[in-house]
């Protein structure tokens, strides 16, 4: 019995020995038979050196694992880089570092063909981690930075705004460096600026990063702006030119919009572009700022009715009663420049409903008196019976509003000194402190004054 035992245990081992494969050749996590225990073994040997940074003796066990069962485990490369690169830097020989190097390259490579569909760190994610290190070695190689550039628009596009800042910052600074070498246009460029500032604003948006982590979005965020500023591809005529002919088929498109605002503010360009742009996303997002936004361009380009449009939207769409009276007011001293009176007083008047301790408003109305003297009446005295009107609404705006009062006491200086003289006002049967009905559209009473 004993010697039969013997034999079925010897028919094993010489099965297992026959049916000996290495994990690569198997296709299995640690091969089969001997070649498994083999696996395992110098998994098991390296893993310790490793741990005590023992990286020239943990190195020939580590090799036979990355060789023979390459699917074994992630460790095999994570531990395999930091293995490489200690001998890259401890190294002084040309010719080895290029071998050195060369297996840097094939860890990548490797972990891209066995653990590419890794949840955490999937092939895009290796591909930004393998370009960095492309540049890290060898950024004045032209046809290195190109081929970093490509992996790195593959990592990016697969990641999107998952990619780690270090990808996204390496992008940036790779595309400008491709376009100093005359590999990619402006148009590639700016695209890649807006994609990585999309992804970077909705990190920092993320309530669940961390303080530190922000923090770093923040950075890289300045670091791309800098970059993207130093190019010299965002200029204003470059914008235009690339997105005119895109903006009617993006007019829907919030995300582009904004991207397209963003960039053609960032390049002080008062272009008509940046006017529709802001017009289209209003249309979309419509609030009260970017009404007043939109109001303010059109009135720099002197486009009064539209300004006035978006005043008014700005109005409607503001719920807070102070910022609706500058609006209120601002479209009154519109009307007011233009000599529409009756419009600038209806609209400081509304400006004094919403803002009752506001003397701005007043002294508004009382510029539309004073401006409109002429107009009333036949008379000198009829004429100049606006100024009391307006010296009234002088008063009002400092008694209401202590903050103005300097302005309107000059005002009140000014005005007063066309007051009529006191023999006018006799003249015309008058007395001074006399109620008086100012006619036309100014149409209030005031009190009778002389000139002093």
């Amino acid at each position: 019995m004993r010697v039969f035992k013997l034999f079925i245990i010897g028919l094993f081992v010489s099965m297992a020995c026959a049916h000996a494969q290495t994990g690569r050749d198997s296709k299995t996590k640690y091969g089969i038979g001997e070649d498994s225990i083999r696996c395992v073994t110098n998994l098991s040997l390296y893993n310790e050196d490793f741990k005590n940074k023992n990286y020239e003796t943990a190195f020939p066990a580590w090799e036979i694992a990355f060789n023979e069962c390459p699917a074994a485990t992630v460790n095999i490369y994570i531990d395999g880089i930091v293995m490489l690169k200690d001998k890259i830097a401890k190294n002084r020989d040309a010719a080895k570092f290029e071998e050195l190097y060369q297996y840097l390259m094939k860890v990548h490579d490797q972990r891209i063909q066995f653990f590419g569909d890794h949840p955490r760190n999937p092939a895009a994610a290796i591909k930004g981690a393998k370009a960095i290190d492309m540049l890290n070695y060898k950024r004045d190689n032209a046809a290195i930075v190109e081929e970093a550039y490509q992996l790195l628009k593959e990592s990016v596009t697969g990641l999107k705004q998952a990619s780690q800042p270090a990808y996204l910052a390496t992008y940036m600074s790779t595309a400008v460096n491709m376009y100093e070498m005359g590999k990619i246009n402006a148009e590639t460029v700016i695209d890649i600026y807006s994609t990585l500032s999309e992804y970077l604003d909705a990190n920092l948006k993320d309530k669940a990063k961390s303080a530190a982590q922000l923090e770093i979005y923040d950075q890289v965020k300045g670091g791309v702006e800098a970059l993207f500023a130093k190019s010299g591809v965002a200029t204003c005529d470059v914008i235009v030119k690339i997105y005119q002919p895109q903006l009617e088929d993006n007019k829907f498109d919030l995300a582009w919009l904004k991207r397209v605002s963003h960039m053609l503010v960032r390049a002080s360009c008062d272009d008509a572009l940046l006017y529709k742009v802001s017009e289209y996303q209003h249309n979309i997002e419509p609030s009260s700022a970017s009404a007043y936004g939109l109001a303010r361009m059109y009135l720099k380009a002197d486009d009064v009715t539209k300004a006035l449009k978006f005043l008014n939207e700005a109005v409607e769409l503001s719920d807070d009663n102070k910022q609706k009276a500058d609006y209120l007011y601002q479209i009154g001293m519109i009307h007011l420049s233009n000599e529409r009176f009756v419009q600038a007083r209806s609209f400081a008047l509304r400006a004094i409903e919403a803002r009752p301790e506001w003397g701005m408003p007043y002294m508004l109305i009382g510029q539309a008196y004073a401006l409109s003297a002429n107009s009333i009446g036949s008379t000198e005295v009829e004429k100049k019976s606006a100024y009391w009107a307006a010296v009234d609404k002088f008063m009002k705006a400092k008694s209401v509003d202590p903050s103005i009062a300097d302005a309107a006491n000059e005002a009140i200086r000014t005005y007063s000194a066309h007051f009529p003289p006191i023999n006018e006002v006799f003249f015309e049967n008058l007395e001074e402190g006399q109620t008086y009905e100012v006619g036309g559209w100014i149409n209030e009473r005031t009190t009778v004054r002389a000139r002093k």
